[in-house]
């Protein structure tokens, strides 16, 4: 198995953490020496320190081999003789559960498993040479407080540590959730944009050529006229049809308002009209009440409204086509209305293929603005009807 830790620096606590449990174990090393101890069981336990100390810095980058060091120095101090205490309980031991968090927090949670058995079996393998040479009259429930106390550190290190890892991985995962999120969000929203605008120009286009196809005396002309149209129509087909693989238009929109994009403005209305308008297709706009201040996504919806609605008029109906742009203010509200006559003798449908999800998209934008979207089929045509709430409204 590999293990890919995570790169840092040693914090200067670390290092006088360490630093002092060094000098403790050189001081309880010195004492029992005088207390009678032999001289190379003092250079053994020595030595056992230092691997430990060693092994919790190898830990920091290659936790397995840092924890078998660990493991291994933890042994010769258990079979070190000792008068009536137990090697292990060496201030430099407390490297070796510092080693179990760090290997826990880094493997899999069954590897984790095996190294807590690792340990949990090197209390018991303490305890029981401890019994063993501990003198007939030492009470017996001295050791099991002992490897009570040892598990208790043993089994509240392993389990803290696996606590914490999967809180920061829940975290992580929190994290990669919301990013998923936000381009998902991003996906939907450029692909709101791309209907909106290329479409309606494209479809301003198709019915440009078309006008121009009936207008002109030529049949030459008219047909290549007309082939261009069906391959603008087709052009539209195939752009639907990349844009679906963007998701569906169900993501909420965003106010447009990041850095660098130009706001969508009433202003440019006029304009959106007349560049629809061709001797097929009149396109008026009208509007009527003093213009409200709107939020910023309102004026979006607004705008977006109007182009859709004069896109879905161009691209389904027969010309001729009659579209009609109102703009209806109120102090409360302002009602964008784009209303068709039905086309060539009243609702003639032109067959474009599937249905696409400018509508979808539309009712979210203003939903969003907190406005309503209605439309109404009614004999002479269709409208699409949106209300929003101007700021003194809102």
């Amino acid at each position: 198995m590999t293990v890919s830790p995570r790169r840092s620096t040693w914090p200067a606590t670390t290092v006088v953490a360490h630093m002092v449990l060094a000098l403790l174990t050189v001081i309880i090393l010195a004492g029992v020496r005088q207390l009678g101890t032999d001289l190379w069981q003092i250079f053994a336990m020595a030595g056992a320190a230092v691997l430990l100390h060693v092994g919790a810095v190898v830990a920091h980058r290659r936790p397995w081999l840092g924890y078998a060091i660990g493991a291994l120095a933890m042994l010769v101090l258990v079979t070190m003789p000792s008068l009536g205490w137990s090697p292990s309980m060496l201030p430099s031991a407390v490297c070796f559960p510092l080693m179990l968090w760090r290997l826990t927090s880094l493997v899999s949670v069954r590897s984790s498993v095996v190294a807590l058995a690792v340990a949990v079996l090197g209390v018991v393998l303490t305890e029981l040479v401890e019994w063993v040479r501990q003198p007939p009259d030492t009470p017996g429930w001295t050791r099991l407080v002992e490897g009570g106390l040892l598990m208790l550190v043993v089994g509240g290190v392993w389990l803290a540590a696996l606590l914490l890892r999967r809180r920061h991985e829940a975290g992580r995962r929190a994290e990669s959730e919301r990013l998923a999120a936000a381009v998902a969000e991003e996906r939907a929203s450029i692909r709101r944009d791309l209907h909106d605008v290329i479409a309606h120009t494209v479809t301003v286009m198709v019915a440009r050529i078309e006008a121009a196809g009936v207008t002109t005396a030529d049949p030459a002309t008219r047909r290549e006229l007309g082939d261009i149209a069906e391959a603008g129509r087709d052009a539209h087909q195939g752009l639907r049809a990349m844009l679906a693989t963007l998701g569906p238009a169900t993501v909420a929109p965003r106010a447009d308002s990041r850095p660098g994009k130009v706001p969508i403005s009433l202003d440019a209305l006029p304009d959106l009209v007349a560049s629809a308008a061709s001797p097929l297709h009149a396109v008026t706009f009208a509007e009527v009440g003093e213009r409200r201040p709107l939020s910023l996504s309102a004026e979006v919806a607004a705008v977006r409204t109007v182009q859709e609605g004069i896109t879905n008029a161009l691209r389904h109906l027969e010309p001729p086509v009659e579209v009609a742009v109102r703009l209806r203010w109120t102090p409360a509200e302002v009602v964008v209305e784009v209303r068709d006559d039905g086309g060539k003798g009243g609702k003639a449908l032109r067959d474009v293929g599937s249905q696409g999800t400018g509508l979808m998209g539309i009712e979210e934008r203003v939903r969003t603005a907190g406005g309503t979207l209605s439309i109404d089929d009614g004999d002479d045509g269709w409208a699409l009807r949106a209300r929003l709430p101007t700021k003194e409204g809102a």
